[in-house]
């Protein structure tokens, strides 16, 4: 997307892929892995998962935003400044408003409290939400993710362990764990708790069609894949790197070609 964006304004991006699992190494190489960047003159990195939240303390700065969330996943490398940005956050709004309006806010439920659960949780509480209720496997990320953003929104957020009853009085539930993904397939949540009343976010956007997606569609919720995700960050990436506002539509064909390719 970035190149493609990029050459549609006639400027040369590269676009490099660094994958951990590729390089076989794990997040401990970050330091080495931004120190090459550095030197190698990157305008800046996409973070994704698992190291979005274990990045942070390598930054120089992080935008108040990010800081809240307590997770990066864009890093901006000029004037020998390591910046640390959320764009997910912003990204899964637009996404949601985009996908699904006028959707109830009254309680979302909200399974993980990782990087990608942390800007999910923040976005919709930005977008109004009522009450948000966050699950994890990790009951204490969970407590933790709640505890911190409660400061900014006082009495709107907690955690459960208590999925049933959660999503029994919910109006939408948001999944942000990475199951459902080609490596990690399979749901994270019981398919007879989704309701046609119910509507269903899900962040995985590798595959679009995820299971609980296919499951949610059947039962007759109103659904939002990933894609709206992928790509808006993209688009607020894509601006803090060049400094250049990207076509959003322009930007949409860029992804759905790769996906199709892919």
């Amino acid at each position: 997307m970035h190149e493609r964006e990029a050459a549609a304004f006639q400027i040369h991006c590269e676009y490099r892929l660094i994958d951990l699992d590729v390089l076989r190494v794990s997040p401990s190489a970050l330091p080495d892995l931004l120190a090459n960047a550095e030197r190698d003159g990157f305008a800046g990195l996409n973070i994704t998962h698992p190291c979005k939240q274990t990045v942070m303390p390598l930054l120089n700065e992080v935008t108040e935003d990010g800081r809240i969330i307590g997770a990066v996943n864009t890093i901006v490398l000029a004037d020998g400044k390591r910046v640390g940005h959320n764009t997910d956050w912003w990204a899964f709004r637009e996404s949601v408003r985009e996908g699904l309006p006028n959707a109830p806010l009254g309680r979302i439920v909200q399974l993980g409290a990782g990087g990608a659960g942390a800007a999910t949780a923040y976005a919709a509480l930005n977008l109004g939400a009522q009450e948000v209720i966050v699950l994890d496997l990790d009951r204490e990320r969970a407590d933790q993710l709640a505890a911190r953003l409660a400061h900014a929104f006082p009495g709107r957020i907690r955690s459960s362990t208590d999925i049933v009853s959660s999503i029994a009085g919910a109006d939408g539930l948001i999944h942000a764990t990475p199951m459902g993904m080609s490596t990690h397939p399979g749901s994270a949540v019981d398919l007879s708790l989704l309701r046609p009343d119910l509507w269903v976010a899900d962040v995985v956007y590798f595959p679009l069609e995820t299971e609980l997606l296919g499951a949610a569609r059947a039962a007759g919720c109103r659904t939002v894949d990933g894609s709206g995700m992928a790509v808006y960050q993209a688009v607020e990436a894509f601006r803090l790197f060049t400094g250049l506002r990207a076509d959003v539509s322009r930007m949409k064909q860029w992804f759905f070609r790769a996906e199709r390719v892919a």
